[in-house]
C-alpha cells in the first residue's frame, strides 16, 4: 500500500483465511452456553457462477466429492440460484456434527479457490436456532476474511433483529474474527441453510 492509497482512503484488502471456518465449533459452544442457539446442521456456500467448461468441471468435482458419503446415509448437496443470479450449495449434516459441516464448507471454498475461482466466492454460512425457533446464521465473508451474525425476525418479512446481532457479535468475538464494519453485514434473505 502506497502513500497515494493512504491519502485516498484506500486500504489493502484482507486476504481470505478459510481456516477461520474451523472456529465455528468453538463459537457454537459459546452460542449455546450464552444464548441457547444450537447448530441446525445446515450450511451453505454462495458464489457467482462463471460461464465456461472449467468452472462447470470444478463445480461438478466439488459436488461429487461432497456427495461421496450419500451411500452411508449422508444427504446429497443441493444447488439453487437466488433472485440475484448467485449459486448456493446447501450442505446437510446432523445438528450435532458441526465439525463435518465445517469440513465440507471448507472443501467447497478451497476447491473453488485452488482452481482460481476464489474471486467468485461470496460467503459461507452455518445455521443456528434457539429453543423458540429463532433463526441465526454466522456468515463468513470470503473477501473480508471475517464473520458476522445475521438474525432475521421470523414472520416479519425482511426485518432483522439488530440487537440480537450485536449481542452475538460480542459473544463470539473470542472465537471468530468478526467483521467490524457493520455496513458489510449484508442481509442474506432466504439463504439456503438459514
Amino acid at each position: 500500500m502506497g502513500l497515494l492509497d493512504v491519502i485516498l482512503g484506500r486500504s489493502k484488502p484482507v486476504k481470505p483465511d478459510l481456516d477461520q471456518l474451523f472456529g465455528l465449533p468453538s463459537a457454537a459452544v459459546t452460542l449455546e452456553a450464552a444464548a441457547g442457539f444450537r447448530p441446525t446442521g445446515l450450511g451453505s456456500v454462495c458464489f457467482a457462477a462463471v460461464e465456461g467448461g472449467a468452472f462447470a468441471e470444478v463445480q461438478q468435482d466439488v459436488r461429487a466429492l461432497l456427495d461421496m458419503d450419500t451411500a452411508e446415509g449422508g444427504a446429497p448437496v443441493e444447488s439453487s440460484r437466488d433472485a440475484y443470479g448467485y449459486t448456493w450449495l446447501l450442505l446437510r449434516h446432523a445438528p450435532d456434527d458441526l465439525t463435518s459441516l465445517v469440513t465440507d464448507l471448507h472443501a467447497v471454498n478451497s476447491g473453488l479457490e485452488s482452481q482460481g475461482f476464489g474471486p467468485q466466492l461470496l460467503c459461507s454460512l452455518a445455521g443456528f436456532r434457539d429453543a423458540d425457533g429463532r433463526p441465526l446464521a454466522l456468515v463468513y465473508l470470503y473477501k473480508r476474511g471475517a464473520f458476522y451474525p445475521f438474525a432475521p425476525r421470523p414472520g416479519e418479512g425482511e426485518k432483522r433483529d439488530n440487537a440480537l446481532e450485536l449481542q452475538i457479535k460480542a459473544m463470539i468475538g473470542n472465537d471468530l474474527r468478526v467483521e467490524e464494519d457493520l455496513s458489510r453485514w449484508f442481509p442474506v434473505w432466504g439463504a439456503p441453510g438459514l
